[in-house]
């Protein structure tokens, strides 16, 4: 049975290999030897954190089969920006006006912005078979909100996910080339190995247009990249607007790609998630598909399995498998949602 479970110290090597599987367009995943030791440690710190203000903290899990081979992983964040600010690009439409000559016109123009610093922050989302995937990818995106409602202390009570943005076959970026570029002077990738994926580095705020750019001033092919998800993020992306999530008036600075924003009240995790106690007994033959989650913020463990209707249920049944998957035995409390 698959199960989504904190990254452990031990799990640098299988991540570095997860991770080398991935393209480059998975731009918030950590890529090197030294940025995955980094994310493990930071995660590890995060967990061990006794937490009353969400801050810098970074959390970490990992997908893993009944064999201990990683699957998958994916990070959330208590604040983006904690250690600075993180910078997205706002759509705002300016209203110009020429009384002598009798023109007004309505101007869409990107404003950088840092409105997005002190949101959590859902990133670092890769799991295998990316191409045909099952419910395992719902499984490990997921899992990261349940552990949100298990310990709501630790976040915002507002989430944001950024979502890579159109490249070619070359990933080459559109919006890059016609904007970034001019101020960095270097390739789409180049300037995404430098920032490993950040979007809060004083070098952005350093180099990026602290003016708005007017959008009818760039090529088409940039235009219309414009809050874009690049096809091979529609998995991400179609999960996450199950869950609540839903594009705003915010695209990703690099690449112009969509950030997706959802209040905790909007969102299933939280609001059709149910706790209950695990009774002592067999799960039906036949159920409805559910994730469930440990009820405790130590080892937490979650997994999708079979469970009898919640609605008028007192208890939860589960089969051994899943309670060896969860660590969880007769009385303790879970935490499950409908997938």
């Amino acid at each position: 049975m698959l199960r989504v479970r904190p990254v452990e110290a031990g799990d640098a090597a299988g991540l570095l290999a997860l991770v080398g599987e991935a393209s480059p367009w998975v731009h918030t995943l950590p890529k090197s030897p030294a940025a995955v030791e980094r994310a493990i440690e930071r995660s590890l710190a995060s967990f061990a954190e006794s937490v009353d203000v969400p801050s810098d903290e970074s959390y970490l899990f990992v997908l893993e089969d009944a064999e201990g081979g990683m699957r998958g992983t994916a990070a959330i964040s208590a604040t983006a920006g904690a250690d600075g600010t993180f910078f997205a690009f706002r759509n705002d439409v300016l209203h110009q006006v020429s009384r002598d000559l009798g023109i007004s016109n309505n101007v869409h123009a990107l404003s950088l912005s840092s409105d997005l610093t002190g949101h959590s922050q859902l990133s670092g989302f890769f799991v295998q078979d990316w191409s045909k995937p099952g419910p395992e990818a719902e499984l490990l995106s997921r899992s990261r909100l349940l552990f949100a409602a298990t310990a709501p202390r630790r976040f915002s009570d507002r989430f944001f996910s950024s979502l890579a943005g159109i490249t070619d076959l070359d990933s080459q970026s559109p919006f890059w080339d016609a904007l970034g570029r001019k101020f960095f002077r270097m390739d789409f990738l180049a300037a995404e190995r430098l920032v490993e994926g950040a979007r809060n580095r004083t070098l952005i705020v350093e180099l990026m247009p602290h003016y708005p750019v007017y959008v009818p001033l760039l090529p088409g092919d940039a235009q219309a990249a414009l809050g874009q998800v690049h096809p091979e993020a529609a998995l991400p992306f179609n999960i996450l607007s199950r869950e609540g999530f839903e594009p705003d008036e915010y695209i990703d600075i690099f690449d112009g790609g969509p950030i997706l924003r959802a209040l905790r009240a909007s969102l299933k995790s939280f609001t059709a998630a149910v706790l209950r106690d695990l009774g002592a007994g067999v799960p039906p033959a036949a159920g409805m598909p559910c994730l469930v989650a440990t009820a405790r913020e130590e080892r937490f463990r979650c997994v999708l399995t079979e469970v009898a209707p919640l609605e008028d249920a007192e208890t939860v049944l589960l089969s051994e498998a899943a309670r060896r998957a969860l660590e969880v035995g007769a009385g303790d409390a879970v935490r499950c949602v409908a997938l």
